[in-house]
């Protein structure tokens, strides 16, 4: 009769709010690269919804796909971290602003809001803050 003895440890705990950080900067990067790319037609009412330029929009989806290769690359580039991830959380800032300046409906606020919360979480990580 063969035994098979499990470890003590099957999933290690992470040892500082580095991991953490690390798993918000992929969604954060995920989310935009999905919104700006495969939902770009959702990107572009929305914008006409604002009364933004084209020239602004496409500005701004190319800061966001430029933030979010930064904070993947800060995964091993940690000095990378703290500039995207705050201009990212300014962008979610003024994403805020043209929800409410149209009147948008609290579901239309979420995503941007979590992603605002998420840079934020991963600039105080960065500023060993947290």
């Amino acid at each position: 009769m063969d035994v098979f003895v499990l470890p003590e440890k099957i999933v290690t705990k992470p040892k500082n709010m580095t991991t953490y950080s690390i798993i918000a900067q992929i969604i954060v990067a995920l989310s935009i690269i999905y919104v700006w790319v495969f939902r770009f037609d959702n990107i572009v009412t929305e914008f006409k919804q604002y009364g933004l330029s084209n020239l602004i929009r496409s500005f701004v989806g190319a800061a966001k796909i430029a933030l979010s290769t930064l904070l993947v690359a800060g995964i091993w580039y940690p000095s990378l971290i703290l500039v995207p991830a705050l201009l990212m959380a300014f962008l979610m800032i003024a994403a805020q602003y043209f929800h409410f300046k149209t009147g948008n409906p609290w579901q239309k606020h979420i995503p941007s809001l979590l992603l605002l919360i998420l840079c934020l979480f991963i600039a105080a990580v960065s500023l060993k803050l947290v």
